[in-house]
């Protein structure tokens, strides 16, 4: 693009507007100048392996453009907003455009850990959620710079009839009986959701290895499943989350016993290593072994892989045929250009993608973002009646219609942050 060219785009956009901008000026001009974390309690239930508080930040520049972004469910709020603070310094002055030298300048605390135990995990997920909150709000003040939405960046809209998404109903429902589950699934299906899922045996104790002590919540929750299957009918697409809570004998057995149910997708049935039950970070270096057999085994769809990190976290998961369908986290995987980037892998393989992203409204629209782009885009995930006023916290707020989530034109990712509703729900704790 020539300079009249330039100038000619800077009158159209945004930028025009902005008194910090002398004729001279060109988009690259933009940098990083700021940040504002806003954390918002969610989810009434105490924190279990996440916290329930949505993080979402907002980036601020030299000209007046501020970018969305989302960093929730690290694990630990504490860590993900040191991580946040160190990050953005390093932006302090630079480029918008330094999506990549940020990754590569981070690259050893994102991708580098957990190898070591825990603590080494809790680490790594922070800060790469702390690092794609931020990248998602550089690609936000980009699009914002040139006038475009940020689908423009990654390939273009080429699902303009709208991206089916699924009600997730586990932090929704307030009784995890058979009973409250089914009566959840069916109000999802009157407001008009075609799909559902549900995460029926999270009472399985962690670390558990007791093959008769699984039992009765494997048939608690197939009770639980069953009586969602019947609340919604047969025509509803229904999914089912296992959290990684299974053997890989007792996840072979559970296929044959949910098959009359007719699911959608079974998800993470089994960590790859028997060691690691009840554990959902998957650690570098592991085969998918148990997740493959499953897979191979399975009459339904299987889905998994919402922990892995980047593309170096699903190569071998992908390779592995670990799943027909894969799971990046637009905050756990890595942002924005990570998530295009494992979904191309996964089109290379034959295989669909669907985000996992039980979050705000703000991560939901910034991973429909990137997936409307997707020709091997499967179905998105939305957080089912998590709280009566999601529908607020962003401006527009999310076009949901006909079960689908609709994205606009407008540049950048194309919604703000109702300031006065964060504030008004801001967490008072890290839970």
């Amino acid at each position: 693009m020539n300079r009249r060219s330039l100038l000619h785009t800077l009158a159209l956009s945004p930028l025009a507007t902005l008194p910090a901008f002398a004729e001279e000026a060109s988009a690259k001009a933009v940098t990083v100048d700021g940040l504002e974390v806003f954390r918002v309690k969610a989810n009434y239930k105490p924190k279990v392996l996440y916290s329930h508080n949505w993080v979402i930040v907002r980036l601020k520049t030299n000209c007046g453009l501020t970018g969305l972004g989302e960093a929730s469910q690290s694990g630990d709020d504490a860590k993900v907003l040191g991580y946040l603070k160190k990050y953005a310094a390093l932006m302090q002055g630079r480029s918008i455009y330094d999506i990549e030298w940020l990754r590569s300048a981070v690259s050893s605390d994102i991708f580098g850990a957990g190898t070591s135990g825990a603590n080494d995990e809790q680490e790594t997920a922070s800060a790469i959620c702390a690092f794609a909150a931020l990248e998602h709000a550089l690609w936000d003040i980009r699009g914002k710079a040139l006038g475009v939405p940020c689908h423009a960046f990654f390939g273009g809209n080429v699902h303009p009839q709208g991206l089916r998404q699924y009600a997730n109903i586990n932090r929704g429902v307030r009784e995890r009986t058979p009973e409250g589950f089914a009566k959840m699934a069916a109000e999802a299906v009157a407001a008009g959701m075609t799909a559902i899922k549900l995460a029926p045996f999270d009472e399985i104790p962690l670390g558990n290895t007791d093959p008769a002590a699984f039992e009765p919540h494997i048939a608690e929750g197939i009770a639980r499943a069953t009586a969602v299957r019947q609340a919604i009918g047969p025509r509803v697409s229904l999914s089912v989350d296992c959290h990684s809570r299974l053997t890989l004998p007792l996840g072979l057995e559970l296929l044959k016993r949910l098959e009359p149910l007719n699911l959608y997708w079974i998800e993470e049935v089994t960590p790859p290593d028997p060691a690691r039950i009840g554990q959902n970070a998957n650690a570098p270096g592991e085969t998918y072994a148990n997740l493959a057999a499953i897979h191979k085994a399975a009459t339904m769809k299987t889905a998994g892989g919402e922990d892995l990190r980047g593309v170096q976290g699903f190569f071998p998961y992908i390779a592995a045929d670990a799943a027909t369908v894969y799971m990046p986290d637009i905050k756990r995987c890595g942002g924005m250009l990570e998530m295009k980037k494992i979904a191309a892998m996964a089109e290379g393989a034959g295989r669909l993608v669907s985000p996992h992203g039980p979050a705000s409204p703000v991560g939901n629209v910034i991973g429909g973002q990137v997936m409307t782009t997707a020709p091997n885009f499967n179905i998105l995930e939305m957080s089912y009646d998590e709280n009566p006023w999601r529908a607020e916290l962003i401006s527009p707020p999310e076009d949901l219609s006909s079960g689908s989530l609709h994205l606009s034109d407008r540049p950048g990712h194309g919604i703000t942050l109702n300031e006065a509703v964060a504030q008004k729900y801001a967490a008072t704790s890290m839970d």
